[in-house]
């Protein structure tokens, strides 16, 4: 089992139902492993401050697992530079985000996904806070955690 950090594993990092499920293999090319070892870093951090496990929902994503799962075409999950997670011993997923802003933790992206946390380390770490809203089956985004 390869370990990406102390904590957390390369398998956790590209395990994905949908892969396995439609047989697209969702095995990282080797330029996106350095960015799956500094994402996985990152989590440390974050699981440090949560004090708590975390369970990875997705993160490395293929070209094609991003498209069979509806993702952007932009996605920084493609790249290995973006991590839905919970961490239900912590909290909520709203209250998982408002710590991890509230901290010194640097990120480009942190969105209150209503049932899991985004954590976008990809660009210039801008620390930009969302939170997401559903209606009919699309997300629409506003600023800040509500």
């Amino acid at each position: 089992m390869t370990q990406l950090s102390a904590n957390f594993t390369l398998a956790e990092f590209t395990h994905s139902e949908i892969a396995t499920r439609k047989g697209i293999d969702n095995t990282p090319p080797e330029d996106v492993l350095a960015n799956l070892h500094e994402l996985a870093a990152q989590m440390e951090k974050v699981r440090y401050l949560l004090d708590a496990p975390i369970h990875i929902n997705s993160a490395y994503r293929s070209p094609k697992v991003n498209a069979a799962v509806g993702g952007a075409s932009t996605s920084a999950h493609m790249t290995g530079q973006a991590v839905d997670f919970i961490c239900p011993q912590f909290g909520t997923p709203l209250e998982v985000a408002k710590a991890i802003a509230a901290s010194d933790i640097e990120f480009d992206q942190l969105i209150a996904e209503g049932t899991w946390v985004h954590l976008g380390i990809r660009g210039d770490m801008r620390r930009q806070v969302l939170t997401a809203h559903f209606s009919g089956g699309k997300a629409t985004y506003s600023t800040g955690l509500a």
